[in-house]
């Protein structure tokens, strides 16, 4: 699974009438029986487990709609945005990372008409003009528990302080910068992220560069369960789904989940696709309580559904991170200014992994 670096939301309303294909008011999770017979959707996300739960979620909908459920992947924007050029978009419903929908809204993703989906039981704060969420999940700090024995770390802050809690850290290299790690290395050089500007960014930057050479950048979430299953680091930031499997593989770590920065992914619907109504069921069988649980317990991701009660494991219910309590912990980064400042902290992120 990817980085996925940034987490939080605007949420947007737009009006316009319902077509004849949905409900007069539509309800997360159902669909009227028949009603996509002879009709093809192509689906696209990361593949893997994850994309094997995704189409398990959607096989009621499969069956009531009688739509033909094509999959593809993994998504790349380059490979979308050249559909969407030509004319030619043979993608009906993207999974995406956090921050594409916002960065590309109108232009390669659609804006989302509202009264085609039901919205209603997604946490505040996570639909975004262009995209509703695919699921949750987070990043969050593990630290090696024979490393700090009886005085771990509580936080970022402490993350960044080499000097009272030395060792070896494992950071998220894997692709587009991670601005919550930025906003908090920020944070611990004294910054305040409310009145953050770009010329800001560099002193985030130069908060994690400062942790020294020893550092890792890994590039995949399977080399960063790696890191932690063999011990290789003191403290390691990893995607929750991650974390937990190294954890129940024997991994002798514990989550600070203290300002656990949140991740999404998104669900899009690529602009010029031939049967729009049709994407728009899609997405909103997606979002039922059902289809969520489904998800949940065929990937471990947490449900974007807030009455979904999915049946999981101990060790698995212990990162997900929809509980009142992970809620109120989870650190949402400040989406709209790395949009703004995205190609200046890509350049800056780019010259830290490359030793610059």
């Amino acid at each position: 699974m990817k980085t996925i670096n940034f987490g939080l939301a605007i949420m947007m309303a737009c009006a316009v009438s319902v077509p004849a294909l949905a409900q007069d008011k539509p309800v997360a999770g159902e669909v009227a029986e028949g009603s996509l017979k002879g009709k093809t959707l192509t689906f696209v996300s990361y593949g893997g487990i994850y994309q094997d739960g995704q189409v398990a979620a959607l096989q009621d909908f499969v069956q009531k709609s009688g739509v033909t459920l094509l999959n593809d992947g993994p998504t790349e924007t380059a490979k979308l945005q050249a559909q969407v050029e030509s004319g030619n978009v043979s993608w009906d419903v993207v999974d995406t990372a956090d921050l594409p929908p916002y960065v590309h809204c109108g232009t390669l993703f659609q804006k989302l008409d509202f009264s085609k989906l039901d919205i209603s039981k997604i946490p505040e704060g996570q639909v975004g003009e262009c995209s509703v969420p695919a699921m949750n999940y987070g990043v969050v700090l593990m630290y090696k528990n024979e490393t700090y024995k009886d005085n771990p770390p509580t936080s970022w802050k402490d993350f960044f302080d080499t000097e009272k809690f030395p060792g070896v850290r494992a950071i998220d290299g894997s692709g587009d910068p991670v601005g919550g790690l930025i906003e908090q290395g920020f944070i611990a050089a004294g910054g305040d992220v409310k009145a953050m500007t770009a010329d800001d960014i560099e002193k985030g930057i130069e908060k994690i560069r400062a942790l020294g050479p020893d550092t890792i950048y890994w590039k995949t979430g399977a080399e960063s369960q790696q890191l932690a299953e063999s011990g290789e680091a003191d403290m390691v930031m990893m995607w929750t789904g991650r974390a937990m499997t190294a954890v129940k593989n024997g991994a002798q770590y514990t989550p600070v989940w203290q300002d656990w920065l949140v991740v999404m992914d998104q669900m899009t619907i690529p602009v010029g696709v031939k049967d729009p109504d049709a994407s728009y069921a899609l997405i909103n069988a997606y979002l039922g309580k059902a289809a969520q649980e489904i998800l949940t317990e065929k990937t471990s991701y947490t449900p974007i559904n807030l009455d979904s009660k999915p049946k999981v494991d101990d060790a698995t219910a212990a990162f997900l991170t929809n509980t009142p309590e992970r809620i109120k912990q989870g650190f949402q980064q400040n989406i709209p200014f790395w949009v703004k400042n995205f190609d200046l902290a890509s350049e800056k992120w780019s010259a830290l992994l490359s030793g610059n």
